[in-house]
């Protein structure tokens, strides 16, 4: 059995086809066609109002229009800061249909980070919500940002800055749009950075094709097999940060596309979260491990409505058995594993609905996706055997065009079309994939190899351990040694002591954490993907300097 033999295709569904074909001409037609086909059924529902697919795709006219009156032209880069919202999705689409550039700015940036990413990709024009417009004006001097447009999702308005606008008021200043002619394959329409948990924050190059395509290959993976058991009126919880690659994909373009009603909520909370799946009937919601821990700690879990849910998705993370089957066991609901990355616009690899998952695994690769497990020699990316383990590489239409103004570090990252990941799997003979670790977190203790989930697994098995991160602290006999932090449930007690003595139980010696810290919370990204290096750069800081 080889890679090249696709083992994963003989568990496709009849109605998915192994290939890809992407029907639309940017990402603006696939709100155009789709306001063509669902017209007035609802696409936005944000708490008590909502907007229908040609008033959507009106809005976002409107805006682009008002862009291009500004003086937007094509390439040029519109900056979105704004938690989940219909404004967000309003903003993105003008962008695409100017042929326009949109990047992706966290919300939960602080004045530093907004400063590098509104510097690295050169944005003019920015939208950002009302509540964080003053760290916008912060560093607008250090910038070359000339329109600043402001959303406010109620309350009083504030006074803005000269020129600066209301959403409401800059969408009156438009008139009429130019024709923009987009090439698909080279133009790119976002700048997604990357987290920055390998350094300064790189812009990852997508254009039109990376998503449309992935968009195509995840929507045809989840709804082509449900046929006629598929709802009128699909909805989705559109929770998932849309300033995220996931959420972007999975929600914000999987719903225009799929024709569904997207439930935006601006934030994670678990008990909003189970209210409006109790009250709404949604078919799909996508999630963090994070949130699934959090739901799982809920005590109205078990009669929330999830088991009605069809369709239960995570990524961005692992996600342990553990939680997996704790949540299952209270719900009757199956969450879905998968696995995707900024590079990959994000998704390559997941557990689709019309197949049993085999635990601990992230699924088979989608439509249109070829997936290699390698070592890298002298001469190039060598195969490894089946079943062991090796870097991940991915080639197929989803594969980012680069880095941003990066071309060393793009040149690093793709080789002849392979996009390297930087993580280390392994394929089993089903063809279905196993997520070991980062390759740049894995731990060399003693000349042995230790991978962090593997230990973080175990460590989850323990009653009582809400969150695990497990990192390799310097060490001078081991040169690493395995070091765990926790954090505990409610009212648990647990000593380092048992939690050694467990993992001695559990574990080979050599990847036994020598140290165990309990801390009230582990650091977490802004969509709760928990942070490892955050907490290993801690202690390589901390340990004693060889030869100081």
């Amino acid at each position: 059995m080889t890679y090249h033999q696709k083992p994963w295709l003989r568990h496709y569904h009849p109605l998915v086809s192994e290939h890809v074909n992407v029907p639309y001409k940017s990402l603006f037609d696939l709100l155009e066609k789709a306001a063509a086909e669902y017209k007035e059924k609802p696409a936005l529902t944000f708490y008590r109002r909502s907007w229908n697919f040609i008033q959507t795709k009106a809005i976002a006219e409107a805006f682009a229009a008002a862009l291009s009156h500004s003086g937007f032209t094509k390439g040029d880069r519109l900056a979105i800061m704004l938690p989940n919202s219909p404004h967000y999705i309003f903003s993105l689409f003008g962008g695409f249909r100017l042929g326009g550039i949109n990047v992706q700015v966290n919300p939960m940036y602080v004045e530093r980070e907004i400063k590098h990413v509104l510097n690295d990709s050169g944005s003019e024009y920015i939208v950002v919500l009302d509540s964080l417009y003053q760290r916008i004006k912060q560093v607008q001097p250090g910038t070359n940002l000339k329109k600043v447009v402001v959303v406010s999702l109620g309350g009083e308005r504030m006074a803005l800055g000269d020129g600066d606008q209301y959403f409401e008021d800059f969408i009156a200043t438009g008139s009429r749009m130019p024709d923009v002619a987009i090439d698909i394959k080279e133009d790119i329409a976002m700048l997604q950075y990357t987290g920055g948990t390998t350094g300064v924050g790189k812009g990852v190059m997508l254009t039109h094709n990376n998503l449309l395509s992935n968009v195509v290959q995840v929507c045809d993976f989840v709804y082509r097999a449900y046929g006629d058991q598929r709802p009128a009126d699909l909805k989705m919880i559109s929770v998932l940060p849309m300033f995220h690659v996931f959420g972007l994909s999975c929600n914000a373009l999987a719903g225009i596309r799929e024709g569904a009603n997207q439930l935006v909520l601006p934030r994670f909370d678990p008990g909003e979260v189970i209210e409006v799946v109790k009250r709404e009937k949604p078919f799909q919601m996508s999630a963090v491990p994070t949130m699934y821990f959090a739901l799982n700690n809920h005590p109205h879990l078990a009669e929330s409505g999830f088991g009605n849910v069809n369709y239960l998705s995570s990524g961005g993370a692992p996600l342990p058995v553990e939680q997996i089957n704790a949540f299952e066991s209270k719900t009757g609901s199956r969450i879905l594993d998968g696995y995707g990355q900024s590079e990959l616009s994000p998704s390559p690899i997941f557990n689709p609905p019309f197949l049993a998952p085999k635990p601990g695994s992230v699924g088979i690769p989608v439509p249109g996706t070829e997936v290699r497990v390698v070592e890298i020699t002298e001469d190039g990316l060598a195969d490894v055997p089946v079943g062991e383990a090796g870097e991940l590489a991915v080639k197929g239409p989803q594969v980012m065009k680069g880095y941003w103004n990066r071309p060393k570090d793009t040149e690093a990252a793709i080789r002849d079309g392979w996009l390297l990941t930087g993580d280390i799997v392994k394929m089993d003979e089903d063809g279905y994939f196993y997520i070991l670790d980062r390759k740049k977190d894995m731990i060399i203790a003693s000349g042995y190899n230790v991978y962090p989930r593997e230990v973080e697994d175990v460590l989850y098995q323990i009653e009582g351990v809400d969150e695990a991160i497990v990192v390799g602290v310097p060490d001078e006999y081991r040169g690493e040694t395995v070091k765990a932090f926790l954090k505990l449930k409610a009212g648990a007690e647990l000593a380092a002591e048992d939690i050694i003595l467990y993992a001695k139980q559990n574990l080979a010696p050599y990847k036994v954490p020598k140290q165990v810290e309990l801390l009230e919370d582990l650091p977490k990204s802004s969509v709760g993907k928990l942070l490892r290096r955050v907490l290993r750069d801690e202690e390589i800081q901390k340990a004693p300097k060889v030869g100081v």
